[in-house]
């Protein structure tokens, strides 16, 4: 299964995968390996990534981030997976996040 694209994958695989990459981060957690615990977790989202709808995110919009809170992200455009965008308050310094770390504020969750 390693050798498919997450894009390839079907929702159940992506589940799978999902939860085989955060049962990893968690045991790298626990030894205390934290660059591998990160690279874990940024697979885990882009894997939830591929399993959500990018017409959801409308470009000009405003969305929490997912796990730096207190942090808004305003959309410019989406490419694939990612918004491209700039994080309100700080410098605007265009990034990209994948859509799995973003929120609409309007869901109130």
């Amino acid at each position: 299964m390693n050798e498919k694209n997450y894009s390839e994958m079907t929702e159940h695989e992506l589940r799978q995968e999902i939860a085989r990459l955060k049962e990893k981060a968690r045991k790298a957690e626990q030894l205390g390996i934290i660059n591998e615990f990160a690279v874990y977790e940024r697979k885990a989202l882009m894997a939830q990534a591929y399993m959500m709808d990018p017409d959801e995110f409308v470009p000009g919009e405003v969305y929490r981030i997912l796990g730096d809170e207190g942090n808004f992200f305003q959309v410019d455009y989406l490419k694939g997976r990612f918004a491209w965008g700039h994080r309100l308050g700080g410098e605007l310094h265009t990034e990209a996040l994948p859509i799995s770390m973003l929120q609409n504020l309007k869901k109130g969750k």
